[in-house]
């Protein structure tokens, strides 16, 4: 079934293609009906950060950036559900076109430029939810807040999101907005880190909870780079790593169509890549801080793969693209296997 839906959505362009599945996906959960269209995975607990997941392929930020569509996904069968990523202030994002697909490497190339309708409206959608299971919400920048005040924006949006989320990922890591990549490095992301570890403090004697904070970072970095991130995100009592968002890096979509388009790209070109972040921070972190794999996750085994290398869990973008909600129950089944 999906594969036909395919063929339709991609007869148009990627964004429509897109804006239309979120909105057939929102229906669909409104109504109960999705539940309907695929086979649930396997039961497979899995508790991290403190928090019980139904099972531990989740939903990768980008998808659903105002939270339209948390019913729908959730009953797919996705262990978790992460959206955004939201700003404090509505935003356009970056001119259209910008979202590719290439088909024959199972990858998309987006420079979107976290285009959302703000954190208000985000939290609106997420208050409407019925959805239960654990909801990540990840935060960013406005465009035209410069680099030196993001801890402002990062803050506000953990201020209004805090209370409904069951953790919050802080994005610094996506190309497409200016500067943006600067908060992973040195004295700008410790800077960062100690800000939010004082907040999550502050909110969490306010509401009487404990919401974790994840930090999702670039596939882009060197070796020493990533073990430094990792040094930084323990000393400041971060509570888990996302590894990892899209890359500047071309490799592997040579000479294919659109593959010379500015943005990140992710699916099945950024696998290796990814995999291999995740190999670095287990190294690094030896336990003291849980990862979350995201990246060219298409097939089941993948996920099994980033288990392996070190991940708790992992989460689908890309890979739901061009595979459809059996590519969930897929993943679930090959982890449960690699636990056996």
């Amino acid at each position: 079934m999906y594969s036909l839906a395919r063929e339709l959505l991609f007869k148009l362009s990627p964004e429509t293609s897109h804006e239309l599945s979120i909105d057939l996906i929102g229906a669909g959960g409104r109504l109960g009906l999705n539940a309907l269209l695929t086979k649930s995975p396997t039961r497979l607990p899995t508790q991290v950060m403190g928090l019980q997941f139904a099972n531990p392929v989740g939903l990768a930020a980008g998808l659903d950036k105002n939270g339209d569509a948390i019913d729908g996904f959730a009953q797919l069968g996705f262990g978790f559900v992460e959206i955004g990523t939201v700003t404090p202030r509505p935003q356009p994002g970056n001119p259209k076109p910008r979202l590719f697909r290439l088909p024959e490497a199972d990858a998309v190339i987006n420079r979107m430029g976290f285009n959302n309708l703000g954190v208000d409206h985000l939290l609106q959608r997420v208050r409407a939810a019925k959805f239960k299971g654990v909801l990540g919400i990840n935060i960013g920048k406005n465009f035209d807040t410069p680099v030196e005040r993001a801890v402002d924006d990062y803050l506000a949006c953990l201020d209004k999101v805090y209370a409904h989320a069951s953790y919050v990922t802080v994005n610094v890591s996506s190309p497409n907005t200016p500067g943006l990549r600067s908060l992973q490095f040195g004295d700008q992301l410790k800077a960062l880190l100690e800000a939010l570890r004082l907040r999550q403090e502050d909110l969490a004697q306010l509401h009487g909870k404990r919401v974790p904070l994840a930090i999702k970072i670039a596939p882009d970095m060197s070796d020493e780079e990533t073990a430094l991130v990792a040094a930084a995100l323990v000393e400041a009592g971060m509570d888990a790593v996302i590894a990892t968002n899209t890359t500047l890096s071309r490799e592997g979509v040579e000479g294919l169509a659109h593959s010379d388009e500015a943005g990140g790209l992710s699916g099945a070109p950024v696998r290796d890549k990814s995999t291999h972040v995740v190999k670095v921070l287990a190294g690094e972190l030896g336990g003291r801080l849980p990862i979350i794999a995201v990246g060219g996750i298409t097939e089941g085994k993948h996920a099994a793969e980033k288990i392996a290398a070190g991940a708790s869990l992992v989460q689908i973008y890309s890979g739901f693209i061009y595979k459809g909600p059996a590519l969930i129950r897929e993943a679930v089944d090959a982890i449960a296997a690699l636990r056996k």
